[in-house]
């Protein structure tokens, strides 16, 4: 990956992805539309403290916006983030794919040769 193409991407942010807790919170928050960390650890496989320590990560990076409910927060993902996520996956993709492809010449032209 060219010097420019890495600095476009969020390591922070790819961190906080890269957690299989938190993806599997992103996706209730999608699917619900919102939800508390009350209500996101009744549905996950951890404590409520646990999720509030996700959902800190997830609203430092800027991928949930907290509002005030009552005497906790609602989150809602915050899709323009969301959307700046995929989108560094997909320039990351991209670039692999290129080099793939370079090492598939390389190879095809390595058994072209020995077959010669």
């Amino acid at each position: 990956m060219s010097t420019v193409a890495a600095d476009r991407i969020d390591d922070d942010l790819w961190s906080a992805i890269g957690d299989p807790t938190r993806r599997r919170m992103l996706d209730l928050l999608l699917v619900e539309g919102e939800g508390t960390a009350t209500g996101l650890s009744q549905q996950m496989p951890v404590t409520r403290q646990a999720v509030a320590k996700h959902l800190a990560v997830l609203d430092r990076v800027g991928l949930v916006r907290p509002a005030p409910a009552g005497r906790e927060k609602r989150y809602r993902v915050d899709e323009a983030q969301l959307a700046r996520a995929v989108a560094q996956l997909s320039t990351v993709g991209a670039a692999w794919d290129a080099r793939l492809q370079r090492i598939k010449r390389i190879a095809e032209a390595i058994q072209r040769n020995r077959q010669d």
